[in-house]
């Protein structure tokens, strides 16, 4: 799942599905994907392809944006819900952007770095005078430099360069740079397949505010005001999507595949099974999100530059749309 730091700015979306049975009666909302389809989006379509949207009275239409594209399509009104992650909603809520994450998709974050394990890289300390490839954004330098001083080395040494949309595998085979950061769930199981040996370094292991939320589904302040009961039986439908693909990671494979037949079929397989792993397969307790984890994010955002105004956590996500909620 590449990520990338672009401009929040309209560009022309593409219609992916508008699948499922549905009588007239039905609401119709839609759902912007953050990237083309992969296994962060299975939960999705399982929910449609078993009709679980069908049955909480949704009409569900999956459209493709791109990159951070989704936080501003729900924000305009053009989209009722997006996946999206928590560093672009804390981006986007900084400058007064009104959306708010409605739960996260995976309890943990499941990135890290990458690197050829010829190098031997073993910690952060070890990224002194190598080259990072990446997408240029501030972000990524920041992440490095509070890896690296957790580790009393020092990021000015690190050479920086932007690989654009290029993926991991391909890459390191070109020997283009010496470490990536990468969603293991997706690039990771990409490299392991090409045959590439690589060591791995989660960022939830390297400091405890960069194993924030990614990604997460959001709304706007709009819909959660004038829709309550929609985002509801939404989270609702979404939650047993999400929870049928951790427990059911083959057949949800499937329904991805027949979703998307452009996408490799082993990578999505292997994909699903390693993210089955990560994932929450409690309807209960799925999607949670702590504000603890929220607020520690936004303010390391704010102490680092990432934003340019402080925001208010609590307002940047909320639980109480999610099946386990027990609140009013």
């Amino acid at each position: 799942m590449t990520k990338q730091m672009a401009v929040l700015a309209l560009t022309t979306l593409m219609l992916l599905s508008a699948v499922g049975a549905s009588s007239s009666a039905d609401e119709v909302v839609k759902i912007a994907l953050d990237w083309t389809p992969n296994t962060n989006h299975t939960g999705i379509v399982v929910a449609q392809e078993l009709g679980y949207f069908a049955e909480e009275g949704l009409t569900v239409e999956i459209v493709q944006p791109g990159p951070t594209m989704s936080v501003h399509l729900v924000a305009t009104g053009q989209c009722d819900f997006a996946v999206s992650m928590q560093e672009y909603v804390t981006m986007a809520r900084s400058q007064d952007v009104p959306v708010v994450s409605v739960a996260a998709v995976f309890p943990h974050n499941t990135s890290g770095f990458a690197s050829p394990s010829a190098l031997g890289i073993t910690s952060p300390a070890d990224f002194e005078g190598l080259r990072y490839g990446g997408w240029g954004s501030d972000l990524e330098a920041i992440m490095i430099r509070t890896v690296m001083a957790a580790a009393a080395a020092d990021d000015a040494s690190v050479k920086r360069f932007n690989l654009g949309m290029l993926d991991f595998p391909t890459a390191v085979e070109r020997d283009f740079a010496d470490f990536f950061w990468i969603f293991y769930g997706w690039d990771g199981i990409h490299a392991q397949l090409r045959g590439i040996e690589f060591d791995y370094l989660p960022l939830r292991d390297l400091a405890d505010v960069l194993d924030y939320y990614t990604p997460v589904i959001v709304t706007s302040e709009t819909m959660i005001a004038s829709s309550p009961d929609v985002v509801r039986r939404f989270l609702r439908a979404l939650a047993r999507g999400y929870v049928f693909a951790a427990r059911a990671p083959a057949e949800a494979a499937n329904m991805l595949l027949h979703f998307a037949p452009e996408l490799d079929a082993t990578l999505v397989r292997a994909s699903q099974a390693w993210l089955a792993d990560q994932a929450d397969a409690d309807l209960v307790s799925w999607g949670w999100q702590r504000e603890d984890v929220w607020r520690a994010f936004a303010d390391w955002a704010y102490e680092n530059g990432l934003i340019v105004s402080p925001i208010a956590s609590g307002a940047a996500f909320t639980n109480r749309f999610l099946p386990g909620w027990e609140g009013p």
